[in-house]
């Protein structure tokens, strides 16, 4: 049977929709940092920062997945050591603040740290004081990522943060609007299912694909 609810050919479509809803011209009266808030938003947000004639770059973020199920993303920990926890689960699933600092230091130091040295070449990411910065993903699902680089991109002295996505679920976007400045997309739903299934064709990007895209 085929899907009624796809809404997008693919991330280029999605880009392109996308820009229907930026006011890119007003914002091109000042300067912008794109970042990419996922693999899978980097082809997304390259355009628009092409469009916007902007520099581009990647914020780098790990998963805390809950123990004993693989499946429960209940944390995000970003590449400035940012942490946001998915409070309803950690408490469904009686998990400490304890273990999930324990692990978030756990993963940035042996597995995220090793991603930002390859990607930034030993480097920081910048420091973004008086900068406007624009968050861009694919999708949302549960918007612990984008709730962190959010977070993140405060934290380094951001000027301004807007977020910019496709499609997200509707229980989203006051969480989000209640920290950025401003949220632009396509599509909002109430019954969610995941990004995956509201796009024709969503290839899978890894880090290889994206280490040199700067």
């Amino acid at each position: 049977m085929q899907n009624e609810q796809i809404y997008f050919k693919n991330r280029d479509v999605a880009a392109f929709r996308l820009l229907d809803v930026l006011p890119i011209e007003s914002m091109k009266l000042e300067d912008w940092t794109v970042f990419a808030t996922s693999y899978g938003g980097v082809p997304i947000a390259k355009i628009i920062a092409n469009k916007l004639e902007s520099n581009f770059d990647l914020i780098l973020s790990s998963k805390i997945m809950a123990p004993n199920n693989e499946d429960c993303e209940i944390a995000i920990v970003t590449e400035s050591e940012e942490v946001v926890i998915h409070e309803e689960l950690a408490k469904a699933f009686e998990i400490s603040l304890d273990f999930i600092f324990a692990k978030s230091k756990q993963i940035y130091d042996k597995e995220l740290m090793k991603t930002v040295k390859l990607y930034r070449k030993d480097k920081r990411i910048e420091n973004l004081t008086n900068k406007n910065v624009l968050l861009v993903d694919e999708g949302l699902n549960t918007g612990l990522t984008m709730m962190a680089c959010i977070k993140t991109a405060i934290n380094l002295g951001a000027k301004s943060v807007s977020v910019a996505t496709p499609i997200l679920p509707s229980a989203s976007v006051p969480t989000i609007e209640s920290i950025a400045d401003d949220l632009y997309y396509v599509k909002k739903l109430d019954h969610f299912v995941f990004i995956d299934f509201y796009y024709d064709k969503l290839e899978n990007i890894n880090f290889e694909d994206i280490k040199n895209i700067k």
